[in-house]
């Protein structure tokens, strides 16, 4: 057995339990040295994530400390920094758990090469997914391009097992020094909104095994009908802590397997949506420019509008449409924006306001606590038209009917907007709390008119779609 040091290099993989990588370093008995490396790659996260990460680094460095080790932070490049590692503390490889946008395969194929061609034993693990893009095929042995029959390939594949934590990692003799995780000043583009979001965070790995089995002792059985309700507690708010790597997926997956055999109602629901996560993570894989422009390039010629005032007034909350800006308040809120709704806010920029799904991607970006790569450009493009599997050009959310369908007492527009109350209760009022100063929002304000007729938008966007299609 070797005696020269493990560097696990961890990313969005903060979990000890359900962790193939972490297991794998375990049974080898060597030394480990765990790392975390804020790169350019990470620098580049919008303000939320950026922020709710360094929360989840934080936790994830208490939970090693429980074990012996200590979570090393550097900063800078990643392939100088795990070089400059290596030397200080004779390690003999460097191992880590896979991810799959664009910017972090480059980044980490690059490091791979470069630390083998040093004789390292550079090596990637499984870990953030069910399954790996590349391993479902269809019949001809391309990729889905629609998730019904993705999920029909997929839903009787075997999933191993998730391994138990580990008792205890044995740590090298060489201690590097680290960086201070306040130094970073992760949470500085939050400015005052931080205070504000962290009162919805559910931060680490006991926090997110709490909240699983929660729900799957209640809400699980009614998730098929409650789970489009905004104003009921009908989902799993998983989103943030499977972003971050704080709960392993198979753990989630395995978990509601068995709610399901035990006779759990929405569970087979719950599993479908699982499954959409993993077809979002599918797509990207094999067609990348998801996240950066139209995956149909027949679309790169409609006459979606930039930036705009309109689309100003929809960041802000303020389109005078009280089931989008209740969404939008909730995302300044809580970090997040329940899932039907999102759909509903993004139909109304791309549709209404006819402004390129681009923005909304951008906005969301900066904004979700629980920001992830594929699903946030599969749900842009699937509610604009431009995506795989997309929403047909004439379905046009209506926000009043999907109001008055999906939250048809009103509890979940009032919980966000202070002006549809005479007594706001807290949420309501914290939006006010969160935004920028320079936005010049106050609560005793009047509600604003609407941006536009929905009537006129939708006319207006039929019209721009129908031509497209003519």
């Amino acid at each position: 057995m070797s005696e020269a040091p493990l560097i696990l290099w961890f990313r969005r993989d903060l979990r000890l339990a359900d962790q193939p990588m972490l297991a794998a370093a375990a049974a080898t008995g060597r030394p480990l040295l765990p790392v975390f490396i804020l790169d350019p790659e990470t620098e580049a996260l919008g303000a939320a994530p950026k922020w709710r990460l360094g929360l989840a680094v934080e936790a994830f460095g208490r939970a090693l400390e429980g074990l012996g080790l200590r979570l090393v932070l550097r900063r800078g490049p990643a392939l100088e920094v795990l070089r400059g590692l290596v030397a200080e503390a004779g390690a003999g490889g460097v191992w880590w758990s896979r991810l799959y946008d664009p910017a972090s395969v480059a980044r980490d194929t690059g490091v791979k090469a470069a630390l083998k061609g040093e004789g390292l034993d550079a090596r990637s693990f499984a870990g953030h997914l069910l399954h790996e893009p590349w391993e479902i095929e269809t019949g001809q042995g391309g990729f889905y391009r629609v998730f019904t029959p993705y999920w029909k390939a997929m839903r009787g594949l075997p999933v191993a097992e998730p391994a138990a934590a580990p008792k205890a990692l044995r740590g090298g003799a060489v201690r590097p020094g680290s960086d201070r995780l306040e130094d970073w000043r992760l949470g500085a583009a939050m400015n005052r909104g931080a205070g504000v979001v962290a009162r919805h965070q559910a931060v680490g790995e006991a926090a997110a095994r709490a909240k699983l089995a929660a729900f799957l002792d209640g809400p699980v059985a009614h998730y098929g009908e409650r789970r489009d309700l905004p104003g009921v507690a009908g989902t799993s708010r998983l989103s943030e802590n499977l972003t971050y790597g704080e709960i392993g997926i198979r753990a989630v997956w395995h978990a509601a397997l068995r709610r399901r055999e035990e006779g759990a109602g929405g569970a087979e629901s719950f599993l479908r949506e699982l499954a959409w996560r993993e077809f979002s993570y599918h797509l990207m894989h094999h067609s990348p420019q998801i996240t950066t422009s139209n995956w149909k390039p027949d679309w790169d010629d409609f006459p979606w509008r930039g930036d705009n005032p309109e689309a100003e007034r929809w960041r802000r909350g303020m389109t005078g449409e009280p089931f989008v800006d209740a969404g939008m308040r909730e995302m300044y809120v809580t970090g997040t924006m329940h899932n039907r709704v999102r759909m509903v806010v993004a139909s109304y920029l791309t549709k209404h306001l006819l402004t390129h799904w681009k923005v909304g991607l951008d906005w969301f970006a900066d904004c979700l606590t629980d920001w992830d790569p594929a699903a946030n450009a599969m749900g842009w493009q699937w509610v604009a038209g431009s995506g795989p599997d997309a929403a047909p050009y004439f379905r046009v959310f209506n926000p009043a009917g999907q109001a008055e369908k999906f939250d048809p007492d009103g509890s979940y527009r009032r919980r966000f907007l202070a002006e549809m109350s005479r007594a706001p209760g807290a949420e309501a009022l914290a939006y006010f709390e969160a935004v920028p100063r320079s936005w010049q929002l106050r609560p005793d304000q009047p509600y604003p008119a609407p941006v536009v007729d929905l009537a006129e938008g939708r006319a207006r966007a039929l019209a721009a779609y129908g031509a497209r299609n003519a």
